[in-house]
């Protein structure tokens, strides 16, 4: 039967599954290593790999001289963690907001919403089902205020300074863009491309500080770990791409 198939297990029994080995706390913006599929959090790990090229765990070489570029975010098991661990999300994102409004800076809009969208969430739950009119003219007057409004400019925005530091190509008319934060450098290698008429965009090296970005960084992890503390705009250079050996 059902009753009997079923098994409750105690969060103890997989605290060793969903924990960060370098701080030993729950799994906050859960981060792997792609070479051995280890998870920590993403600022243990990145402090971790500024001193060293090693995984944590199995001491495996993620890269001789850029182990940061082959991390990546686990979206997957942050959700898990989330959703086995009570009041942790709700906890992080308390967190999050105290300290924008310490540092006296505008929360970001994905911290912002975060908080609304789970209180819709459970109230919906609280409340039962809805009736299908109140939702169809819900959705119609959320779609009429998308239109109404640039709702781009809600996501947290970076301002960046584009400059080249090759001969080999020209620079920019227009150096100076602002993007959304998870834009991905990437985007911008597409964007440089375009600009320049460049025949593909896999011919660029995009470096902050004279380190080489691995493209799949967003914006937003760029700044965290390349530009702290540092004011606006955030300097990257571009040039042809130079493979490493």
């Amino acid at each position: 039967t059902p009753k009997m198939l079923t098994r409750k297990i105690k969060l103890w029994d997989i605290n060793a599954h969903i924990t960060c080995r370098l701080c030993n706390g729950y799994l906050i913006d859960a981060t792997t290593v792609t070479e051995c599929l280890h998870t920590f959090c993403r600022s243990c790990l990145v402090k971790y790999l500024e001193e060293n090229n090693t995984c944590p765990t199995c001491r495996i070489v993620i890269h001789q001289s850029h182990p940061l570029q082959y991390i990546g975010h686990d979206r997957t098991m942050q959700d898990i963690v989330y959703k086995l661990v009570p009041g942790l999300q709700e906890a992080e994102m308390k967190k999050q907001r105290e300290f924008y409004h310490k540092l006296g800076m505008e929360v970001p809009g994905d911290i912002k919403g975060e908080t609304c969208s789970t209180k819709q969430h459970l109230d919906s739950h609280r409340n039962g089902e809805t009736k299908a009119d109140e939702n169809i003219n819900k959705e119609a007057s959320e779609e009429k205020q998308e239109e109404d409004n640039d709702y781009h400019r809600s996501d947290e925005q970076v301002s960046i300074c584009l400059e080249c530091n090759s001969s080999k190509l020209r620079g920019l008319k227009r150096k100076w863009i602002r993007c959304s934060a998870q834009a991905t450098v990437l985007h911008l290698k597409k964007f440089i491309a375009k600009k320049l008429n460049l025949s593909s965009f896999n011919e660029l090296d995009i470096l902050c500080n004279e380190e080489i970005l691995g493209k799949d960084h967003t914006l937003k992890f760029v700044v965290v770990t390349r530009w702290r503390f540092k004011k606006a705009p955030l300097l990257l250079h571009y040039r042809p791409k130079m493979d490493l050996l």
